[in-house]
């Protein structure tokens, strides 16, 4: 078991109606509101007004049309300008994992003297930031419970995970009747997205059965329950437990003590998304059963065999490279289940740029420390199965 030390300040309000907290919450910040939200979603469920009326006694300036994978530019350079020219005290962000992660960045970058991407590339690191308040509208990215965000830039083809403890809300409201109108698609992506969190953590060189016990329980809960959502949207209980499950996923609770394993899955996705700019879930459904593939070895085997008994509960009395390779064919029948495109060429990619997105990866990326090390040929060959 590693070392590691720990910390999650963020505090969850989790239920049906919390948002009714709302104004106490805010006035603790002060009475300047950034308010960010994406392409008009929380204006169709009646949210947006619901939180205009609940913050009625409060100034509020808003940045809207934040997209999924959020841009640099124009969403985050607006959105610290703004912050900037009104001197705003706390950023209120509505919607999905995109629109937080774009409020995180524009949290330090309003703080900041320089270019925000200086922060955002690690050039330099934020001495303080912005407090951020969410309203979640979409299980999937965990961004409400942990410190990091990704963010794009158009022009030269870079997604970045942008990690800082200073980006941890400082409140998250979760309310599972706001995913209620969540389309059949968007909650499959969310929850390909949410289970690959787990499975960059659960596949490592170090574990412990806590550990590995508390994220096998959460890859069939979010199974189970996806397809619930998706057969009747409105099933309270299904989308409270997926929506609980995604929150767990990024802010490490699910592997403390566990060995790193370098996100591969995520490090290819981020480049098919960035030059693509594809459904994030989408795409690591897609790359993940191919990575696996692509690993799986004497060495890997145990991992494997250990994911397909007590996951997908795969008879444990069969040769371990037999239930390897059921357990990865199980992966991809379950994303192919909820109807999640399983090839490159279904989202828009061909091959055309593979080694132009496998040499960004194998230079940006650091995979050669992955859990599997992963050189550049080596991403060539799961893009192109991925094909």
């Amino acid at each position: 078991m590693q070392n590691f030390d720990y910390q999650t300040p963020t505090r969850l309000i989790f239920g049906e109606g919390v948002v009714k907290k709302l104004p106490e919450v805010m006035e603790r910040f002060g009475k300047k509101i950034l308010l960010t939200y994406g392409g008009g979603s929380i204006k169709k469920i009646g949210l947006y007004d619901k939180v205009k009326e609940l913050l009625s006694d409060f100034e509020i300036f808003e940045l809207s049309d934040i997209q999924p994978n959020p841009k640099y530019d124009p969403s985050v350079l607006d959105g610290v300008r703004i912050c900037k020219e009104n001197d705003v005290d706390v950023i209120l962000a509505v919607g999905g994992g995109s629109v937080l992660d774009c409020s995180k960045a524009i949290a330090t970058g309003a703080k900041y003297d320089g270019d925000p991407w200086d922060l955002i590339s690690y050039k330099a690191f934020a001495a303080d930031s912005i407090p951020i308040v969410d309203i979640i509208t979409l299980a999937a990215t965990g961004s409400e419970y942990d410190s990091g965000g990704v963010i794009s830039r158009t022009e030269t083809n870079d997604k970045i995970g942008y990690i800082d403890p200073l980006n941890f809300p400082a409140v998250s409201f979760l309310d599972p009747t706001y995913t209620f109108t969540v389309s059949k698609k968007q909650t499959a992506a969310g929850c390909a997205d949410a289970m690959n969190h787990i499975m960059e953590q659960y596949f490592c060189e170090d574990s412990t059965l806590l550990n590995d016990g508390f994220m096998e329980a959460g890859l069939k809960s979010l199974m189970i329950n996806a397809k619930k959502c998706i057969e009747n949207p409105r099933d309270y209980t299904a989308r409270a437990e997926m929506m609980l499950c995604c929150t767990y996923g990024c802010n490490g609770i699910y592997s403390l003590g566990n060995s790193e394993t370098g996100w591969p899955c995520h490090a290819i996705e981020h480049a098919l998304s960035a030059y693509y700019d594809i459904t994030h879930g989408e795409g690591l459904a897609i790359i993940t059963p191919r990575w696996m593939r692509h690993i799986l070895s004497e060495r890997t085997l145990p991992r494997f065999v250990k994911y397909g008994v007590n996951v997908f509960g795969i008879n444990p009395d069969q040769d371990g490279f037999d239930i390897a390779d059921k357990a990865i064919d199980a992966t991809y029948k379950f994303f192919e289940s909820i109807n999640i495109p399983m090839h490159l060429r279904d989202v828009g990619i061909d091959d055309s740029r593979i080694g132009e997105m496998a040499h960004h990866i194998a230079v940006n990326e650091g995979l050669e420390y992955a859990y599997v090390p992963l050189l550049e040929d080596d991403i060539v060959k799961i893009l192109t199965e991925s094909l």
